[in-house]
């Protein structure tokens, strides 16, 4: 029995077609670049990498590509579609529906989709394969497989978080994991090597990568493991941080807020002679140059804005000031905002004026 393993990204789709009966990888391939210029595929067999220069649209186009290859009577390996059994799709986050492998109908394609929002970059790139193999294969039974799945053993008072219980109870926050499908595969692994029942066994697996996870696993089942509602928890990763205390990002919101200043307008004069509104303003002790903004509206709807630079003084300086022209503001009552914000500080200041 042969089957075909697809791990579908956004712009990649992996493959490889497996001989169950031997446990033989016959031929594993990477297509890249879906959807842009410059796609490719490798394909390796028999230890012989090819790489095909193939431009694809979508993920349909590359499964169709795929079939064609491993088809292929020169670096192919079977002769029919006949020959395989089935088609597996690795889905990142099944929730708690999904405990174990199973076999995909739509059903199931609307129960991954619910799952999404704890997935983004994951499981709408499954479904994306699952539908291109619908389509160029749609005749082929296909099976998903969850790498949250493995973990559904782990206890309840290891996957509820310690925040309000109606967090879980409404919208499904607990610890999920992932990497299982890579997890029970090395516990198996590791009982093999060890001519052992895996039964018998208390294990640490890590899975270590770009994304990695650690699992504690007793009996062949997951007890606990380091990612918890997202791929973003646990230890430190190549481009996520891990767990983090969240008094960091409240710390680094206050500590990356500038200060304010004083800001105050202290001249708004309408010299008529050179029909021209004068707006001057005061700013308090500044350390660096820094940009002024005027910002007017009315109550009909119009604006005016403008900005000028700004100089450091020693204790105060004063902000070169506005020179409106009134051809641009209708008579009437006008809101006049005044923003200074330099590398150091901010401020702002509001006030009126009748035209």
């Amino acid at each position: 029995m042969k089957i075909l393993v697809i791990n579908a990204g956004s712009s990649s789709l992996k493959y490889q077609v497996i001989d169950m009966e031997t446990d033989e990888m016959l031929v594993k391939g990477n297509f890249e670049r879906i959807g842009q210029a410059g796609s490719f595929l490798t394909h390796k067999v028999n230890g012989i990498k090819r790489r095909f220069e193939h431009e694809v649209k979508n993920h349909e186009e590359a499964i169709q590509f795929i079939i064609s290859r491993i088809l292929n009577r020169h670096y192919g390996v079977i002769k029919s579609l006949d020959e395989l059994a089935g088609i597996g799709h690795r889905v990142v986050h099944g929730g708690e529906k999904f405990k174990s492998p199973v076999i995909i109908t739509d059903e199931v394609i609307q129960e991954i989709e619910k799952c999404s929002d704890l997935a983004p970059l994951h499981n709408p790139n499954a479904i994306a394969g699952i539908k291109a193999c619908q389509k160029v294969v749609p005749n082929m039974k296909m099976v998903a497989v969850f790498d949250t799945a493995f973990h559904q053993t782990i206890p309840k008072e290891k996957y509820i978080y310690p925040i309000p219980y109606e967090y879980y109870e409404k919208y499904g926050i607990r610890k999920y994991g992932f990497h299982g499908i890579s997890h029970e595969y090395v516990a198996n692994r590791v009982a093999k090597l060890m001519n052992q029942d895996i039964k018998d066994l208390k294990i640490i697996s890590c899975h270590l990568g770009q994304g990695a996870s650690l699992c504690a696993i007793k009996n062949g089942k997951s007890q606990e493991t380091t990612m918890g509602l997202t791929p973003l928890g646990g230890i430190p990763m190549g481009s996520r941080s891990g767990d983090l205390d969240p008094s960091v990002i409240t710390y680094l919101i206050k500590k990356s807020e500038k200060p304010t200043v004083g800001v105050s307008i202290t001249t708004t004069t309408v010299d008529k002679d050179s029909n021209t509104l004068y707006i001057r303003s005061l700013i308090q002790t500044i350390s660096s140059s820094g940009r002024c903004t005027l910002s007017m509206h009315n109550t009909s709807g119009q604006t005016y804005s403008n900005s000028v630079e700004l100089q450091a003084g020693p204790s105060t300086s004063s902000c070169k000031g506005f020179n409106v022209p009134l051809s641009q503001l209708s008579p009437g009552k006008w809101t006049i905002k005044i923003h200074y914000e330099d590398n150091n500080v901010t401020g702002d200041t509001e006030g009126e004026i009748t035209i």
